[in-house]
C-alpha cells in the first residue's frame, strides 16, 4: 500500500511553501513536490511601461530581505542598457551596502532558522536559552550589517541613496570609520561562527549536481564577473538565457530554472565550490583548521558556506574601508536611448539576474527577474527524492523534522518567514503514527 506524506507548511524558511510526497509500497518515491504558496506578485508586469529610473525602487520591494540586492542587480542592468560607466568609488560604495545585507541575511539563517535543527531547540527563542552566548554574537552581527547599509545605502531596507550612474546621498567621513572600527569588533564573532558551524554534526549527504556562479579572476564574487558552472563553462552574464531555461510547474506559483535540462545549485556552496581559492587569508586559514573540503557536494554544508563567506566579506570590507576617503560624486548622466541589459550579481542565496529592455523613450517594454530560489527549486525537490529512502525507517515527527532540515540548509526564500510544520499521513505511514513514539 502506498502512502502520502504532506507537510503543508515548510518551516523557519523565509516565505510559505508545502511538500507533498507519495511514497509506494516498495518505498519508490512517486511524487515529489515542493510547492510554493505564494500569491502571484507581477513584479514584471508592473515594471513594464514605467520610466527605466522606477526600475530599482519598485524591484526592491520584492523582498525585504534582500531589497539592496535586487536595486544593485537592477541598477546593473539598467545601467547596461544606457551604457553608464560608473565610477570606482560607486562601486566599492555598492559593494560595501550589499557585504551589509550578505551578513545580516547569512547571520539570521545561520543562527535563527538552521542552527536550532542541530542544537535540539524549537527556535531562535529557545536557542536564547541555552546558548546565550552565541545568539548576542549573532544579534550583534546582524545589527552590523543592518548598520553597514543604514550607512552606505541610506536606510536598512529598500535603499534610497543608490542610483543609476551613483549615489544620491554620501556618507559622512565618521560614518565610515565608525562602520570601519565595528567591522574590526565583529570579525571575532564572526570567526566564532564558522568554528561552531564546523563543529556540527551534519548529515553526510554527497549530491552531485551543478554548481552555478559568478567568477571573477583573482577575486571572490559579489558584483562582477563571468557565469561559470563546475562543468566547465564559463560564459557572460548577457548569456544566461541561452545556457538557463525557465519553466512553470501547475502546483507552484514560483517557476523553476534547469541549465542543461537539469536541476543545479546557487549561493554559498556553489561560489565556495567555484572560487574557494580567492577567499582572504582569515577565512581560508578557518576552511582548512575545520577540515570541510571544497568542492564538497553535501547541501547541509550549506551554513557552514555561508559562515566562511562571513568571514570573507568582513575582511574585504575593512580593506575597502580602510584609507578610504568619500567624496561626493554628481550621479552619471544617462543617455536615453533603446537598448537591453541584463544585470548579475551574487546575492546571500545565489545568483539574481535582473533583465531589461527600454525603447528610445525610456520606458520599459520587457522585464525578466530569476531569483535564487527559483533555480534551486528544482535541486531541492531532486535532493528530497533522493536523500527520503535513507530515512523512511524514522518516526513520522523525526521523517518530518529531517526533511525540514534538508530544506532549510538551502535558505530558501520564498517571501516571509514562518515558523513550524503541519504534516499530514495517510495510508501506510498514518497506521504507524500511532506507534511513532515507539520508534526509534
Amino acid at each position: 500500500m502506498s502512502r502520502t506524506v504532506e507537510l503543508n507548511t515548510v518551516t523557519k524558511v523565509e516565505g510559505h511553501a508545502r511538500l507533498l510526497l507519495n511514497i509506494g509500497a516498495n518505498n519508490e518515491i512517486r511524487k515529489c513536490e515542493l510547492e510554493s504558496v505564494e500569491g502571484s506578485r507581477y513584479f514584471e508586469g508592473m515594471l513594464k511601461g514605467r520610466q527605466y529610473f522606477e526600475a530599482s525602487e519598485i524591484s526592491s520591494r520584492i523582498c525585504g530581505i534582500c531589497s539592496c540586492a535586487h536595486v544593485a542587480a537592477s541598477i546593473k542592468a539598467i545601467e547596461k542598457a544606457l551604457d553608464v560607466k560608473v565610477t570606482p568609488q560607486t562601486k566599492v560604495l555598492r559593494e560595501l551596502f550589499t557585504v551589509g545585507e550578505r551578513i545580516r541575511s547569512h547571520v539570521t539563517h545561520m543562527y535563527f532558522l538552521s542552527l536550532p535543527d542541530y542544537l535540539g531547540a524549537e527556535s531562535g527563542l529557545d536557542l536564547a536559552k541555552t546558548h546565550r552566548k552565541e545568539v548576542l554574537q549573532a544579534l550583534k552581527q546582524i545589527k552590523l550589517g543592518n548598520d553597514i547599509i543604514v550607512a552606505f545605502a541610506g536606510r536598512d531596507l529598500h535603499p534610497v541613496s543608490a542610483t543609476i550612474g551613483g549615489f544620491l546621498h554620501y556618507p559622512k567621513q565618521e560614518q565610515v570609520s565608525l562602520v570601519l572600527a565595528r567591522l574590526k569588533e565583529c570579525l571575532p564573532d564572526a570567526v566564532a561562527g564558522v568554528k561552531l558551524f564546523a563543529s556540527l554534526p551534519y548529515k553526510d549527504y554527497p549530491r552531485k549536481t551543478q554548481f552555478c556562479s559568478l567568477i571573477e579572476d583573482g577575486r571572490y564574487p559579489l558584483m562582477e564577473g563571468d557565469l561559470y558552472c563546475s562543468t566547465g563553462e564559463r560564459f557572460s552574464e548577457e548569456k544566461f538565457d541561452e545556457f538557463f531555461k525557465e519553466y512553470h510547474e501547475s502546483h507552484s506559483t514560483a517557476n523553476f530554472v534547469v541549465k542543461d535540462g537539469k536541476s543545479y545549485m546557487v549561493g554559498a556552496l556553489a561560489r565556495m565550490n567555484n572560487n574557494h581559492q580567492n577567499l582572504l587569508p582569515l577565512a581560508k586559514k578557518l576552511v582548512k583548521e575545520s577540515n570541510i573540503k571544497f568542492p564538497n557536494d553535501n547541501p547541509f554544508l550549506i551554513p557552514f558556506a555561508q559562515a566562511v563567506e562571513v568571514v570573507h566579506f568582513m575582511e574585504s570590507s575593512i580593506q575597502l574601508l580602510e584609507g578610504l576617503q568619500v567624496k561626493e560624486e554628481v550621479p552619471v548622466k544617462a543617455q536615453v536611448k533603446a537598448g537591453k541589459g541584463t544585470g548579475i550579481i551574487e546575492v546571500p542565496r545565489g545568483l539574481l539576474v535582473h533583465e531589461y529592455e527600454i525603447d528610445d523613450k525610456g520606458l520599459i517594454t520587457k522585464a525578466n527577474i530569476v531569483t535564487p530560489t527559483a533555480q534551486n527549486l528544482r535541486l531541492m525537490e531532486d535532493s528530497i527524492r533522493d536523500y527520503i529512502p535513507s530515512v523512511l525507517k524514522l518516526n513520522n515527527d523525526k521523517l518530518t523534522i529531517e526533511i525540514e532540515k534538508l530544506i532549510r540548509s538551502f535558505d530558501p526564500c520564498f517571501s516571509c518567514s514562518t515558523h513550524f510544520l503541519e504534516v499530514k499521513f495517510e495510508g501506510v505511514r498514518n497506521a504507524r503514527a500511532s506507534d511513532s513514539k515507539k520508534d526509534n
